[in-house]
Order: structure tokens, then sequence, then C-alpha cells
């Protein structure tokens, strides 16, 4: 292990984080702006993954099939949408009963567990042919231009009338609802929306790293949650006092921080089958930083407090 090795993998890291960010920007829609914690996640990156899988090897326009793939993500979100706000299910219920039938959905669409993208055009192909450029570099401008894209999207969204009763809904429902604003139609919107970017980012994950697989969205959901809260931690200055895409960004950018911290332990030895302990602890650390800052400011407020008197 040198530092070529590790600035080799950072590389890597870097281009990956970008096409998870897409992920996590779903994830923050329903996390923090609507305050669900939807587990639909898991299975909707999935079902983007395995869409794109198979709509790519029948020989169709990757990008294309990109597109689809959000759709079908959409479909995902209303699923859990209709349940939660009709059917009166529980969301984290709800969200669990998705992804419990997003596997068996996933295996039907692709006929088996697991589908290569071996000699199969992608996005990341087309782009290695063209100009010639590593699969890395590839990734990281497919990721930046998507990210761009759909940040600038969710920023223009956000302000208006529409997504301002959506993020007040997850403020404060009960005002939003006295105001007329049906709230149930506002969380499924949400789900739905968010649900369509975690599939868009499962099918480019896909085609980066080569295959569409059932298990690919396997705890996407905490991933998603470390990305958002190591993004809001290391950011926390600029979030408080710049606009709104700000905060969008350090979300996308929590997730490149989040992949590089894997890469690196990666590097120094730690085994693959121990990333789930690693993302534990780091989510549970990004949670402590905030309480620990806290305590620090009330124990200086009470120690000038005392010697005031």
């Amino acid at each position: 292990m040198n530092i070529f090795s590790i600035l080799g993998a950072a590389e890597g890291a870097v281009a990956q984080g970008l096409l998870w960010g897409i992920m996590t920007l779903g994830v923050y829609l329903t996390f923090r702006i609507l305050n669900i914690a939807d587990m639909t996640c898991d299975g909707s990156f999935a079902l983007g993954g395995s869409t794109c899988a198979i709509l790519v090897t029948k020989g169709m326009n990757p990008l294309l099939a990109v597109f689809i793939a959000a759709f079908t993500g959409l479909l995902a979100g209303f699923a859990t949408g209709i349940m939660h706000t009709k059917l009166k299910i529980h969301e984290i219920l709800a969200g669990i009963l998705s992804m419990i039938a997003l596997y068996s959905i996933n295996i039907r669409i692709m006929g088996k567990s697991n589908t290569p993208l071996l000699g199969v055009q992608t996005i990341m192909k087309k782009m290695e042919d063209s100009f010639g450029i590593s699969p890395n570099v590839a990734s990281f401008i497919v990721g930046v231009i998507f990210g761009a894209a759909l940040i600038a999207f969710l920023y223009w969204f956000c302000g208006t009338e529409l997504g301002s009763c959506l993020r007040a809904t997850g403020n404060n429902e009960k005002m939003v609802r006295a105001m007329g604003v049906d709230t149930d139609k506002m969380k499924l919107l949400g789900l739905m929306l968010s649900n369509a970017l975690i599939a868009l980012s499962g099918a480019l994950v896909a085609q980066q790293q080569g295959y569409g697989d059932v298990g690919m969205g396997t705890g996407a959901i905490v991933i998603g949650l470390a990305s958002i809260i190591l993004g809001e931690s290391i950011f926390a200055y600029f979030n408080k006092r710049f606009a709104f895409y700000i905060t969008l960004l350090s979300i996308l950018l929590g997730s490149v921080v989040y992949r590089l911290i894997i890469a690196v332990v990666l590097q120094l030895g730690l085994k693959s089958s121990d990333l789930k302990l690693l993302t534990a602890i780091i989510v549970v650390i990004a949670l402590a930083i905030p309480v620990a800052k806290s305590k620090v400011i009330k124990t200086k407020i009470a120690t000038i407090s005392k010697e005031e008197k």
C-alpha cells in the first residue's frame, strides 16, 4: 500500500460518489424535507439498475434507458405513497413492504439475479470511445453533468408554489393543511420524485459498474443518510449562510466524502465485509457531532454566567 494506490482509489471514489450522490439527493427529499424515513430506497435503487441493465442489453439507447429507469422509480414511490396516504399504513412499514415487493419485481424484470453489461454500449463506454478518456474520468463527467442538472432542477422546483407547499408539509403539516393544501398529495409527490432520483442513480451506477443486480441497493438508505449527515456536518457553515442550492450541493459532496472515506479505509487494510460496520460508525459519529457542539456551547455559557456572578 502506497500513496499512488490511495490516489488511484480516491479517483474512482470521487466518480462513484457523484453517481451515488444523486441517490442521496432523493433520500434528502424524504428524510429532511418531508421528515419521512422512506425504506423504499433500497428496492427502487436496484429497480433502476435492473431496468436500465435489461433495456441496454436489449439494444436501447443508454441515456433513454436511464430516464425510463427513473420513471419506474417514480412508480415505486407512487406505490409507497398510496399505501401511506390512502391505506393509512405507517410510512416506514409502507416503505418496507415496497422494498420487499421490489426484490421479486427486479428478478422478474431481469429474469435472473444479475445482468452483466459486458460488450454493451453504456453512457460511460461511449464517452471513453469518443474522447479517449479513462472509465473513472468518464464516470466523473457523467456524475457532474447529472448532479449539476438535478441540483438546478430541485432548486428551481423547491422555489415554485408546489415545491414550497412540499417543503412546508414537512415543516408543519397541520398548518399547511389548515391553509387548504392537500398534504397527502404533497407526500405522494415527494415520495415519487425521491424514488425517481434514486432509481436514476441506480441506473447510472449499474452502467458505471458494468452490471445490474437485485442486491445492489442493499443498505442504500443507510449510505444515503450517512452522506446527508456528513455533508451537513462538514459544510454546516455554508448551509446556514448561503442559498438552498448550496445545501443541495453539500449533500452531493457528502456522498463523495463518504466514498473517499470508504476508499481510504479499504486501502489501509479493512475487509470489505466490515463496510456495514464502518458505515454505522460514520453515521453515529456524524450524528454525535452536533450534540457534542451544543454541549460545549452550553458549558461555555454556564461558565461565563458563573464568572459574571
